[in-house]
């Protein structure tokens, strides 16, 4: 395994910038995820690093030797793709052991991995079938297994799991979660799915237009979100204007939800924009509460019931309460006192 750099990688098509001066460190071993909408520039960065595109600008770093103009054939990395790419006239053992063709290795040696990797990714017993005669998650596997019996120096990930359905998917995530743990190889995963990668990703990156907006672990991205876009892509957020104004000695702001300390540390700024969690709003009686809502709208998701609050003055507010205690507690149309805690208030860029 290798530790991967991109330093000031730039990609153009025309007048139009894909990539744009992206920096990034991926340390050896590491689960490293690339997340943004489509269209953000994040596949174009996984191409550049397989070498499947060249870079306009900029370097990329194996180890500290520059690849930037390597051939993808002499990079050694192992590349999952979107839509598996398995061959269908292939039975699934000569699907995993196709890389092996082009190396120098003896029978012995292929047929090792070969057992290796089939095992490793309980593939045991397929070797026979052909790729019509699987279940996608079992071809998903294959696909990885493909990827890993070269002992690739870095494994990239081009958003694997999409054509999965929803159970499906929650499945083979964890799988990959525990394939790359025992192979403790360096990866790079592409993925628009946020719970992919705060599930998955030991750090990851947000891009934006062609550009990286925050790197941070899961805890920090979605606990400490920088902006604006950060916050409502990753997972779900009420964002509030505030007014910075002191009460009782303590610095605060003012908010359509009521006044709200400032959290400890940091700038305070006289206008500022701040993020609330849900599932960070406390709901409770509005017998002496200083700030209520009612309740335009309550939605059951099994674990988790949201409620959509109207604020006096228009504004609203989304809280989510676990689903086994909240599960008929509100209804549409009731009144509930609001709590915000300092903890729970970050002010955004």
């Amino acid at each position: 395994m290798v530790s991967v750099e991109l330093k000031n990688v730039v990609k153009r098509y025309g007048e139009t910038t894909a990539v744009g001066g992206v920096s990034l460190t991926i340390g050896k071993g590491e689960l490293f995820f690339l997340l943004g909408p489509s269209g953000c520039g994040k596949t174009t960065a996984l191409r550049m690093v397989a070498g499947f595109i060249t870079p306009d600008e900029g370097e990329i770093l194996f180890d500290g030797r520059d690849i930037s103009r390597t051939p993808p054939h002499k990079r050694n990395v192992g590349m999952v793709f979107q839509t598996y790419a398995l061959f269908p006239h292939m039975t699934v053992a000569q699907n995993i052991s196709y890389g092996l063709r082009f190396r120098k290795l003896e029978a012995a040696e292929k047929k090792r991995r070969l057992d290796d990797v089939m095992e490793r990714t309980r593939l045991g017993g397929l070797g026979a079938r052909v790729p019509a005669e699987l279940s996608g998650g079992q071809q998903q596997r294959v696909a990885l297994a493909r990827a890993l019996v070269i002992q690739p120096d870095a494994l990239l990930l081009d958003e694997p799991l999409s054509n999965l359905d929803t159970k499906l998917r929650v499945e083979v995530r964890e799988e990959i979660k525990r394939i790359h743990d025992e192979f403790k190889i360096t990866a790079l995963y592409v993925t628009h799915d946020q719970d992919e990668a705060l599930s998955l990703a030991d750090r990851l990156a947000i891009m934006k237009d062609g550009a990286i907006v925050q790197i941070g672990t899961p805890e920090e991205i979605y606990a400490r979100p920088r902006s604006a876009f950060v916050a409502s892509f990753v997972g779900e957020t009420n964002l509030l204007e505030a007014r910075a104004a002191a009460r009782d000695g303590r610095q605060g702001f003012d908010t359509p939800a009521g006044w709200i300390p400032a959290p400890a540390g940091g700038g305070k700024p006289e206008k500022a924009l701040i993020s609330v969690r849900p599932e960070s709003v406390r709901l409770g009686s509005p017998d002496g509460a200083a700030v209520t809502g009612k309740a335009r709208s309550v939605k059951f998701f099994g674990g988790t019931v949201k409620i959509e609050l109207e604020l006096e003055g228009g504004a609203t507010l989304t809280a989510a309460a676990p689903g086994a205690s909240a599960a008929g507690r509100w209804k549409k149309g009731d009144t509930a006192g609001i709590t915000l805690e300092e903890r729970d208030v970050v002010i955004l860029e």
